[in-house]
């Protein structure tokens, strides 16, 4: 009893565990194309059992009909006999795709084949439940897809566009659709150009995405299924054997598109010619169009052709460049604008013909002329920039035009002559070139000139060096060796009037004796508006020269007692006589290194350094001087000449003298540098500044200054209302006098006299006053 019961709980519990088993197949109808591969597949779910289930396939031409068995996973006997040989030819077959799934193929379908098929799956469940078969439609249809494609033409040019043409239709017995491709094959390799789906809709291959987008690109539907695929402005990439391919496709339910048919023609063979294969370019004079070389005077105009022929001229934009030599004058861009170094001219006077002109040409403008012509296709779209997208197909040069220019050469004579010429050292020179009987100088020409010293023979070799020159612009070219000098104004090349030019030297030197000569150039304007020289004649050469004097023996003391010696290799001795009050402080020494790198040039400097500091330091007590004033005769008739001597002397100023060495310098002197050393804190001479003063006897005791003697021995007399005159001159060192002439007795006075010591330092220009006594004298 016990055990019934629980076989019966057992029972009740398998039975509410089990799954439904469900079994399904491709969703139909399937529309299949006569000769064409078909199938279907078929799975099974929710089942128990052996996790690799088994599959069996029958099949009826009509749904109440008597099924046909076709094939089975676990039973080879299972085929009807009219199928048994396509079964064992392996035009029916069957494939397991996962354990609980097959697929039924069919090599080629055929009529026959239409009709309804059974997928079933033997039951190896406890219970049954569920479906153990399925059904789904086959419709076979006729193959009547035709592709028919017209044959493009064998070349194209660069450039032009490309008509690509295919006829694809097929029977309407079914809702099928069509979808059409363009291939190009180049060599093993085949490339999906674009593709015109069965929606209608257009995807196009990687490398054609962006042509397509820009319009490069396009599709023409026609009508009764002819369809046009244009690309247009060819590249020689282009070049191949295009494809046509036809597709018909079913759309099943579950959305899924099925393709059942399709067929590729070739189309034929394109070879697309490159521009620089036809592209030609000549270039021509107007005036003899036959002829290479053309034959100009002076200010005529010059007028030259480019002819520009190509087999796709139309596809093409052109940038054409004139140029004269190597050197580009004038280029019209393929947007027609037109740049110019020069005054040239370049205009479009029809299709592929350009016409050069220039005006006023001169020798500088002959030479040979080519005209350079560069072919853009349009590539469509825009750039990253905004602008087209160009592609350079090609470059060509004609041949050169030979331009010749008759001239007559400039013609003038030069005469060079001393203006100012120098008899002793630092005496001013000044020589002037002329220019005379000036013939053929061409319009707007002007005259330049080059200045040249050559040394005096004697022990060293002579050599020329340039001074200076003024080109016809006016610009001033500096020698190397002349440089610092004409910077800084001591010598300088002036054209003073329009023939005449001038070298002007300040403070000649000995170095600057020698032979002088000018070279005068003509220059003239070409047609690129630069100055050009087209003569040059040079003047004979002039001696500028002098016995130089030596004034050794006059010398009778260095300047503000100042020595400075060089002591050793490495040594300056710095000496100072008559010390003041002024010189106390501290003193150093700069040494300062010069070099030049060969000889006839300049010294640099190339480094400085500065010694420690010494203090020096002394009592002095200032110098002081007296006046003596004294008169031939304190008594003088009218008219006659009064003289006053002042005399002075200068005490108690005790001479001394400080010596600084400096030690332990290393200055090196090696090939060509050169040291020099520098000390600092100078004292300039005594020196006296002296004023003369009256007083009317009779005139209270307003005091009047009459004349003055400064330090430099710059005399002023001052403004007075008397008709005599007076003058000052110094006698020697410390003695004035002071003629009055024509003396009335209006100027009966009491004179004064005033000196003035004074020490000026020449580190600050400033002077020291030391002593002002005063002596009288009467007149």
């Amino acid at each position: 009893m016990d055990q019934c019961l629980l076989a019966l709980v057992f029972g009740l519990l398998t039975l509410g565990g089990c799954s439904a088993r469900v079994v399904t197949v491709s969703p139909g109808p399937l529309i299949r194309v006569e000769g064409q591969p078909v199938s279907i597949r078929c799975d099974v779910n929710e089942y128990s059992g052996p996790r690799e289930q088994d599959f069996e396939w029958m099949t009826s031409r009509e749904a109440s009909g008597a099924r046909m068995k076709i094939i089975s996973t676990f039973d080879a006997s299972y085929s009807h006999s009219s199928l048994s040989k396509r079964v064992a030819s392996g035009d029916i077959s069957v494939v397991r795709l996962e354990d609980n799934e097959v697929e039924l193929k069919i090599a080629e379908a055929k009529a026959l084949d239409a009709g309804l098929y059974w997928c079933q799956t033997p039951s190896t469940d406890s219970v049954i439940s569920g479906n153990y078969e399925a059904q789904v439609q086959l419709i076979v249809i006729p193959n009547t897809l035709s592709v028919s494609p017209q044959t493009p033409p064998q070349e194209a040019a660069e450039g032009s566009d490309l008509t690509l043409s295919c006829n694809v239709t097929r029977a309407l017995t079914q809702p099928t659709f069509l979808s059409v491709t363009w291939s190009l094959k180049s060599g093993a390799t085949s490339e999906e150009i674009l593709t015109l789906g069965p929606q209608g809709g257009v995807a196009t291959g990687a490398k054609f995405a962006r042509r397509y987008a820009d319009g490069g690109i396009r599709l023409v539907p026609g009508k009764n299924g002819l369809f046009e695929l244009v690309i247009s402005r060819v590249t020689t990439s282009d070049g191949g054997t295009y494809e046509c391919n036809g597709t018909e496709w079913t759309h099943e339910n579950g959305g899924k598109w099925i393709k059942i048919v399709e067929n590729t023609k070739e189309m034929g063979t394109v070879k697309v010619i490159p521009t620089g294969q036809s592209l030609a370019v000549r270039a021509t004079s107007s005036a003899s169009p036959s002829s290479t070389s053309l034959l100009l005077s002076p200010s005529d105009a010059l007028t030259l052709l480019c002819s520009v022929t190509a087999d796709n001229l139309q596809a093409l934009a052109l940038e054409v460049t004139w140029l004269a030599g190597d050197r580009d004058i004038v280029t019209m861009e393929r947007s027609g604008i037109v740049i110019s170094n020069t005054s040239s001219s370049l205009e479009r006077t029809g299709a592929g013909e350009y016409r050069l002109g220039v005006r006023g040409v001169s020798a500088e403008d002959g030479g040979d002329y080519t005209c350079r012509v560069r072919a853009f296709i349009d590539k469509g779209g825009k750039s990253a920039g905004g602008g087209g997208r160009w592609h350079m197909a090609a470059e060509k040069r004609s041949g050169p035009v030979t331009v010749k220019v008759s001239q007559i050469m400039p013609s003038y004579t030069l005469t060079l002559e001393p203006a100012l010429n120098p008899q002793m050292t630092a005496e001013p020179t000044e020589l002037a070139c002329h220019v005379t009987n000036v013939t053929h100088l061409p319009p707007g020409g002007r005259l330049g000139v080059t200045w040249e010293h050559t040394s005096l023979p004697g022990e060293a070799p002579q050599t020329s060096h340039h001074i200076g020159s003024l080109d016809g612009s006016g610009n001033l070219l500096l020698g190397s060796m002349y440089t610092d000098r004409l910077r800084s104004g001591v010598m300088s090349l002036t054209k003073v009037q329009p023939n005449t030019f001038k070298l002007q030297i300040i403070r000649t030197q000995e170095i600057d004796m020698g032979q002088y000569s000018c070279s005068v150039s003509a220059w003239s304007v070409n047609s690129q508006g630069d100055m050009v020289k087209i003569a040059e004649y040079k003047s004979s050469p002039m001696t500028v020269r002098w016995d130089p004097k030596r004034f050794y023996h006059s010398l009778r003391r260095l300047r503000d007692s100042l020595v400075l010696t060089k002591s050793g290799p490495a040594e300056f001795r710095f000496r100072l006589a008559g010390v003041q009050l002024s010189d106390r402080g501290f003193y150093w020494c700069d040494i300062t290194a010069w070099t030049k790198q060969q000889a006839g040039q300049t010294w640099t400097r190339a480094t400085s350094a500065e010694s420690n500091k010494v203090r020096i330091d002394f009592q002095e007590n200032g110098p002081s001087f007296s006046i003596a004033i004294q008169s031939d005769d304190t008594s003088v008739y009218p008219s006659k000449t009064a003289k006053m001597e002042c005399s002075l002397s200068v005490s108690g100023s005790s001479p001394k003298t400080v010596t600084i060495v400096k030690l332990g310098l290393r200055c090196t002197s090696k090939n060509n540098r050169l040291a020099s050393s520098r000390f600092r804190n100078f004292i300039d001479d005594l020196a006296y500044e002296v004023r003369w003063f009256f007083t009317r006897l009779r005139g209270g005791q307003t005091t009047t200054q009459v004349a003055s003697v400064d330090r430099f021995g710059i005399v002023k007399a001052e403004i007075r209302n008397s008709s005599s005159e007076l003058s000052v001159e110094r006698r020697d060192t410390h003695t004035y006098l002071l003629n009055i002439f024509g003396t009335h007795d209006r100027i009966i006075n009491e004179l004064v006299v005033t000196g003035v010591v004074m020490l000026t330092s020449c580190a600050n220009a400033e002077h020291i006053k030391f002593v002002q006594n005063l002596d009288r004298a009467f007149v």
